[in-house]
């Protein structure tokens, strides 16, 4: 079966925090957009049962009503909602990008890849029966709250695991925490084991993994196993944290864009991949801290980016490169007082020559991306004159340019 094919301005994948936003600031941007969610709309923070430390909310905010604002005022601005999985991403020779549903190809402009990532998993049994809302979580900073004067296990030994159990020290009566090592070895840095070994409130309980999760409606117990005895050891806990690391979701963009070794999607600080108009945020993305204010962050930046691209990508092909007349592009910088001295040189060569020519000017301190996508590279000097010819750039001159030069650049030109 053949797919139908639709087009928009940008495509969203990942339908949480980072991906809402940046289908606000492209909505509001008048970009048609869609975005795509295979699951919950909100990601895994409409998992979290109190968000305290995200601006402007003087009560804590469930995470699942949060998320519920985002998606409303992304609607408000147009941005229409798909909930399917993306089967695939493609990159068409002439920069447009290919996102391909079960029955559907979406033809876009500029994708933003929001796909987030699920925490890793212990596989005990059970397990899935009390994820996030029901005992198991894997934020601290989230959930810490909830947990004030209870008894908490942490799942882990590495900096994130050991950082987040001192941090719940603050609120939890009691944090226990199940380290696969023999005692006294952990994995997180030796500041954190300090800290860790010297809080009264931190309890170790070494050489042990999670055997099984119990529970009614809640977690009640943890069943732990003694790696080098096979004692099972039941602990009673009000919730769990898991810290055994994260896995980001970019199976499907292998081989497509930059990864790191762990998966995750390497970007710059405009959120761009090394793929020209394809961008990544939020939690699949490289970076240092994963909160919902960081991904909001993250998709404001690659919206007003990937906007900035497609109004470029306009003006390149629709202006630069478009029409039967040839163009002489004068590629200048405000600060430079060369640059400066021949703009009215080039006015003078606008109005002598309106009817045979065309003459754009290009601030590069505006418009640096627009002339290397106009050359493939800036200029060595400034200023210089772009010539264009039938759609295509035809020179790049900027060695003594001179009024004189300017002059005979505009008159080798002219038809004939």
């Amino acid at each position: 079966m053949e797919k139908k094919i639709v087009d928009y301005d940008v495509a969203i994948i990942g339908g949480g925090a980072a991906g809402l936003t940046a289908g606000i600031y492209c909505g509001r941007a008048r970009l048609k957009t869609i975005i795509f969610e295979k699951s919950l709309v909100g990601g895994l923070a409409t998992y979290t049962d109190e968000i305290e430390n995200y601006p402007g909310f003087a009560e804590p905010q469930k995470g699942i009503e949060l998320m519920k604002k985002f998606e409303a005022q992304a609607k408000r601005f147009g941005v229409e909602f798909k909930l399917t999985d993306v089967k695939g991403v493609r990159v068409l020779e002439d920069g447009r990008k290919l996102v391909e549903t079960f029955r559907v190809i979406y033809r876009v402009r500029a994708l933003i890849i929001a796909t987030g990532g699920k925490p890793r998993l212990t596989g005990a049994k059970n397990e899935e029966d009390f994820l996030y809302d029901k005992g198991i979580s894997f934020c601290a900073t989230c959930d810490a709250a909830y947990y004030t004067d209870k008894e908490v296990l942490i799942v882990g030994s590495g900096d994130a695991a050991i950082e987040e159990g001192l941090f719940l020290t603050k609120f939890a009566r009691k944090v226990k925490v199940s380290v696969i090592h023999d005692a006294g070895t952990l994995d997180a840095n030796k500041i954190a084991q300090e800290q860790a070994f010297a809080n009264p409130k931190m309890e170790f309980i070494w050489n042990t993994m999670v055997e099984e999760f119990r529970g009614n409606e809640r977690l009640e117990t943890v069943i732990l196993r003694n790696t080098k005895t096979e004692e099972l050891i039941p602990v009673t806990v009000d919730g769990v944290f898991l810290f055994i690391g994260y896995l980001p979701n970019t199976e499907i963009f292998q081989g497509l864009i930059t990864l790191d070794g762990r998966g995750y999607i390497k970007t710059n600080e405009q959120m761009e991949t090394d793929v020209e108009g394809v961008y990544a945020v939020g939690d699949v993305r490289e970076k240092y801290l994963r909160q919902v204010s960081t991904a909001v962050g993250d998709g404001a930046i690659a919206a007003v980016t990937a906007e900035h691209y497609i109004s470029e990508s306009n003006y390149l092909q629709n202006q630069l490169l478009a029409g039967e007349k040839p163009k002489l592009i004068y590629v200048w910088e405000p600060t430079k007082e060369d640059c400066r001295q021949l703009l009215p040189v080039v006015e003078e060569l606008k109005v002598k020559f309106e009817d045979e020519l065309v003459i754009e000017k290009i601030d590069v301190y505006k418009s640096q991306s627009l002339i290397t996508k106009l050359c493939s590279k800036m200029p060595s000097a400034l200023p210089a004159v772009i010539t264009v010819e039938d759609g295509k750039v035809t020179s790049v001159v900027c060695q003594q340019l001179t009024p004189e030069k300017l002059h005979q650049l505009a008159s080798d030109l002219l038809p004939g």
